[in-house]
């Protein structure tokens, strides 16, 4: 997988601890499983938010979920971004200082998984949301879902993972997994934010539900298509439409639905020549 700028890295030390169980028989089983410690994210002087997060990239993850709750903007200017591992904190800090009390009073809990944090204002941008008018071959897509799928990664060594990708064309470039899907595209916001990467040019895949907050974090981010293995809540469709985004969910083998952008949708590929995938990818077995 050399040609990810970013891929995951399963064996990783810290991410998955081995766990001695027992299974259906009785019979002692041992168990890879995902790690998840606090995360505190600060801006300036300003206490914002604890994440659960499994560890991994903790300046993209500060670095996103400021950009994606609107508390930093694309041409702020970063005077530094510090992680200190014991304390188990990131310090964003900005040429200018603001104060997010109104803000932090206004958040709420959302469907999501782990930190599903947003704020209460969020969908105020989505009325200045122009998203570029992306061509989507379908041939991409089938070859995006079919080289994402086989990628190693936490989710096939351990479960209980989401993962989402940003993509260009046929080529997935930054992978990165989290215990929320949240903190998975909030990195990918920060590697892009970091790298200064266009979005005009971009697809983002995930392995979770297609929610309002996904839907809105791409669409604020500035990515036009946003695709995912799984389903949509209404919401977000709805969100997806109004905002010109192109939603497309329940990609496995030669499947998928669109429910919203089908006009940008190009079908160069005949789904019967797509292979199926088998019935189910799994995980390792535990050793």
């Amino acid at each position: 997988m050399t040609d990810y700028l970013i891929a995951p890295s399963p064996q990783a030390a810290g991410l998955t601890r081995r766990v001695r169980g027992t299974d259906q028989t009785g019979a002692a089983t041992d168990l890879n499983v995902v790690e998840e410690r606090p995360l505190t994210i600060f801006l300036n002087g300003q206490e914002i938010v604890t994440a659960m997060t499994i560890g991994d990239y903790p300046e993209y993850l500060a670095l996103g979920f400021l950009r994606n709750q609107g508390m930093l903007r694309d041409d702020d200017l970063i005077k530094g971004v510090d992680y200190d591992d014991e304390l188990e904190t990131v310090v964003v800090r900005t040429e200018a200082q603001t104060s997010y009390e109104e803000k932090l009073k206004k958040k709420t809990r959302t469907s999501g998984c782990a930190v599903g944090t947003v704020f209460g204002d969020m969908m105020e941008g989505l009325e200045d949301v122009v998203l570029p008018d992306l061509r989507v071959r379908t041939s991409e897509l089938y070859a995006l879902a079919a080289r994402i799928n086989r990628t190693p990664s936490l989710y096939l060594e351990a479960g209980a993972i989401h993962g989402t990708v940003l993509c260009q064309g046929a080529r997935p470039l930054v992978y990165m997994e989290d215990v929320g899907r949240h903190n998975a595209v909030d990195k990918i916001a920060g590697w892009m934010l970091s790298e200064k990467v266009s979005a005009a040019n971009k697809v983002l895949y995930t392995t979770g539900r297609l929610t309002s907050e996904m839907v809105i974090k791409t669409a604020l981010m500035g990515i036009p298509v946003l695709a995912s293995r799984s389903g949509f809540t209404a919401w977000g469709v709805e969100i997806a439409q109004q905002v010109g985004l192109t939603l497309i969910g329940r990609m496995k083998g030669q499947r998928f639905v669109c429910l919203s952008g089908e006009e940008r949708l190009v079908r160069d590929a005949d789904p019967a020549q797509v292979a199926n995938e088998p019935r189910k990818l799994g995980r390792k077995a535990a050793k």
